[in-house]
């Protein structure tokens, strides 16, 4: 049987990490039996991040390269799509995991009303009394590489136009059928979704929470993902 190895669950989402919530999917439209194995600390894993998939042979790191690794093994996560299709599904998967989900990290990692539920959450391992210290120079580190990213460097009016022409391009799609690119989900809503349901289920009312909430295409396209695609 397969093992993902991901973080845990949180927020009321199979995992705080909508790249582990991605694998969860691919797994389970694969057809392939697999379990769950929850860790906090991916210090170990190769690349030192999760998810990671535990297989007979090896553990494959990332979610992307678990993706080649299943439709290796026969999954065919992107059936009947034309080769256009297929393109648009690669730039809307890079659109969301290499822009819009930096703006996920800052709103829980860079707001002040978020951080303390995340540290006793992420942080729950280390002894108390050295907590706050530890998980304080880790987000430290977090900031600092989204500043180095540059998402941190704009203005919050100036993230906010950002992010919109994100949305409503996932919208144009939306508007034509019941997912990104027909009428089941494919790659690309096994990527998109997630990252917008992760933004939604940051645990405070932030803008970016309120967006997908009161958008009806968007909050119902994650529901209805979610639904298609149960996780237990």
């Amino acid at each position: 049987m397969l093992t993902l190895l991901t973080f845990p669950a949180a927020f009321g989402l199979f995992s705080a990490s909508p790249f582990c919530v991605k694998s969860a999917y691919m797994l389970q439209r694969s057809g392939q039996s697999w379990q769950r194995y929850d860790l906090l600390n991916p210090g170990k894993m190769p690349h030192h991040k999760l998810p990671v998939l535990r297989t007979p042979d090896r553990l494959v790191p990332d979610s992307d390269l678990i993706c080649e690794w299943l439709e290796a093994q026969g999954a065919d996560f992107d059936h009947g799509l034309t080769d256009v299709q297929k393109a648009q599904s690669r730039a809307l998967i890079r659109m969301a995991e290499e822009h819009i989900y930096h703006h996920v990290v800052l709103d829980r990692w860079g707001n002040d009303a978020v951080w303390p539920i995340l540290r006793e959450m992420f942080f729950s391992e280390i002894p108390s009394l050295i907590r706050k210290p530890v998980s304080g120079a880790i987000r430290k580190s977090v900031l600092k590489r989204l500043d180095g990213q540059g998402v941190s460097r704009f203005s919050d009016a100036e993230r906010t136009d950002r992010l919109e022409r994100d949305l409503e391009a996932i919208s144009a799609f939306l508007w034509q059928s019941p997912f990104l690119l027909g009428e089941t989900p494919s790659a690309a809503d096994m990527s998109v979704g997630p990252i917008l349901g992760a933004m939604r289920a940051t645990p405070a009312e932030t803008p970016l929470t309120r967006r997908i909430k009161q958008d009806r295409l968007l909050n119902d396209y994650v529901d209805r993902l979610e639904q298609t695609i149960p996780l237990s």
